[in-house]
């Protein structure tokens, strides 16, 4: 499986929640490469907290330069074997591969999606990643990107009919940001009306797209009859919310899952591990919704029709 994370705007905690869904992947026994192809701002080194990476590798080692033809070597990162984090290193014989290729740093020569040889290479590359590792998640950065464009010219159903490709989009839990993510999927020159050019069939790529909403307070019934006003007017916002959702396309029916508020990510974008629940620093919430977000990317019956 090879799975697109993108967004319609910056900000949304798409590379910590994609690094923390493919540290959950890993450990559910499933091998997990993750390809940062943020082009502009490589991160997900950081998250992961492998000091040679953090901002991406040296000129000449990351995905930047592999596609330009620079160098033909892609640097692959063992996450556990080479993090600075003790408490994740100290896993490294837990759970499947967990590999990580970062962009480059500095990256000051750009590409182009109409660049024939940067396609296949991209395209190379992704067929041997998914021969190799069960899931491949591709990190495209915010908005409609370059990357983006690379994405969909290099999975063509012409050119690889027989991959799984499957595409998140990440976008928190406001109007603004829904309004971007429909303009990224649904507008005039979003996903979609880009991939249908291309020769995607628009059925076929409709089931392929699934939502992850972040950054989501937790508001009930309960909260709202016992705390004022402020929560009664958060329960009715969320409940605007889910109707602005569904109006764009954006609502339950397409949705992968939720990441709830967390002070941990808001001040540190890391990975949550189960010691950190333990030791009082991270929520429960947190670390179940990392793991509902893996078991139901990998599970066939989410990727139906709708």
């Amino acid at each position: 499986m090879i799975v697109f994370a993108a967004s319609g705007k910056g900000g949304v905690g798409q590379s910590v929640t994609s690094c923390n869904l493919a540290y959950r992947l890993s450990l559910h026994g499933i091998s997990t490469a993750y390809v940062d192809f943020d082009l502009g701002s490589p991160s997900a080194g950081a998250v992961f907290e492998i000091g040679s990476v953090d901002s991406g590798a040296a000129t000449g080692n990351g995905l930047h330069s592999y596609l330009l033809g620079h160098d033909s070597i892609r640097l692959r990162v063992d996450v556990r074997a080479s993090t600075h984090r003790k408490a994740l290193h100290s896993r490294r014989s837990r759970g499947a591969a967990l590999v990580l290729l970062p962009g480059g740093e500095g990256c000051g020569e750009a590409v182009s999606a109409d660049d024939r040889q940067v396609v296949r290479r991209c395209r190379e590359l992704l067929l041997d990643l998914d021969s190799t590792f069960k899931v491949v998640i591709v990190d495209l950065g915010a908005g409609r990107s370059v990357a983006m464009q690379i994405a969909l010219e290099a999975t063509r159903p012409l050119d690889m009919p027989d991959n799984e490709v499957c595409w998140l989009v990440y976008h928190r839990w406001t109007r603004q940001h829904l309004m971007s993510a429909k303009r990224l999927v649904h507008g005039p020159k979003g996903l979609l009306a880009r991939a249908v050019e291309l020769g995607y069939g628009l059925d076929d790529l409709l089931t392929r797209i699934r939502f992850v909403r972040t950054v989501v307070p937790c508001v009930t019934e309960e909260h709202a009859a016992g705390g004022g006003p402020q929560a009664a007017w958060l329960l009715e916002q969320h409940d605007v919310l889910r109707s602005l959702a569904a109006e764009y396309r954006l609502g339950d029916s397409v949705l992968l899952g939720e990441v709830p508020v967390d002070r941990v990510l808001q001040w540190r974008e890391q990975i949550v591990l189960d010691a950190d629940v333990g030791a009082g620093i991270a929520n429960w919430a947190t670390v179940a919704a990392f793991d509902d977000l893996a078991r139901r990317l990998v599970d066939r019956a989410t990727w139906v029709p709708v």
